[in-house]
């Protein structure tokens, strides 16, 4: 009988666990399919967004374009000055010095962790498996009043300081809809390290068959955030190389 009862536990945990990952799958499968589908995502090879960040009652004027190479770069209109932030050819990260001006490289350091992010475009959920990611499904949250699906995801290891550390971010997905309403990482660096950001999204809306969020907030945990709002985003944009270009000088 202890036998068979031992056989029927291990079957137990077997089905369960394999309905337990079927569960995270459907999750991200569905979220996908609601914001446009498979195809299309997988054909997305660029976006450029125009968007407005409010700073401290100002609004800035910001431009963000992200190409499927993994070249990147934030442009940031500030009191007519033009200012690059994140700025990734594919090699080289760098941003302008808002004291001097000046553009600057990135330590090697921060410039591997940006890298590897940079083959996540246009979502790191997106065909996880091959990028050798993991998720988990951890259970269900209330987030400001909506029911959400917790997910963690587990990307590989990068160089923090010297040490090797976990990159784990959590997603939360709407039950109802499976849209992506929030995401948290750990600060790992700088003033706000140990504490955790927090990227929210709301108001989805429809360009060219893919589905957006044209309104967010970054921010702290529990120290407040900042809105963003999307005026416009274009996909497969026209980028010239010179965008990410280091300026020798």
């Amino acid at each position: 009988m202890k036998a068979i009862k031992l056989v029927t536990m291990v079957l137990f945990l077997s089905i369960s666990g394999m309905s337990y990952a079927q569960t995270v799958q459907e999750i991200l499968d569905k979220y996908v399919e609601n914001t446009g589908g498979r195809a299309k995502w997988e054909a997305l090879k660029g976006m450029k967004m125009t968007a407005s960040v409010n700073q401290q009652g100002m609004e800035i004027p910001l431009t963000i374009i992200s190409l499927k190479d993994g070249r990147q770069t934030t442009n940031i209109n500030f009191q007519g000055m033009s200012i690059k932030q994140n700025v990734f050819d594919g090699t080289t990260l760098w941003s302008t010095n808002f004291m001097s001006m000046k553009a600057e490289k990135s330590d090697a350091e921060t410039t591997a962790i940006f890298k590897a992010t940079s083959t996540d475009f246009p979502d790191p959920l997106l065909n996880y498996k091959a990028k050798g990611y993991q998720v988990e499904l951890l259970g269900k949250e209330s987030i400001e009043g909506t029911e959400t699906f917790k997910i963690k995801l587990t990307k590989k290891p990068v160089m923090v300081e010297g040490q090797l550390q976990d990159d784990i971010s959590y997603y939360f997905f709407d039950t109802e809809n499976f849209i992506r309403i929030m995401i948290e990482n750990e600060i790992k660096t700088g003033q706000g390290k140990g504490m955790v950001s927090q990227v929210t999204m709301s108001d989805y809306q429809e360009v060219d068959g893919l589905f957006f969020p044209f309104s967010m907030a970054q921010g702290v945990k529990g120290l407040g955030s900042q809105p963003i709002v999307i005026s416009k985003i274009e996909l497969n944009p026209t980028v010239e190389d010179s965008e990410f270009v280091f300026p020798e000088e």
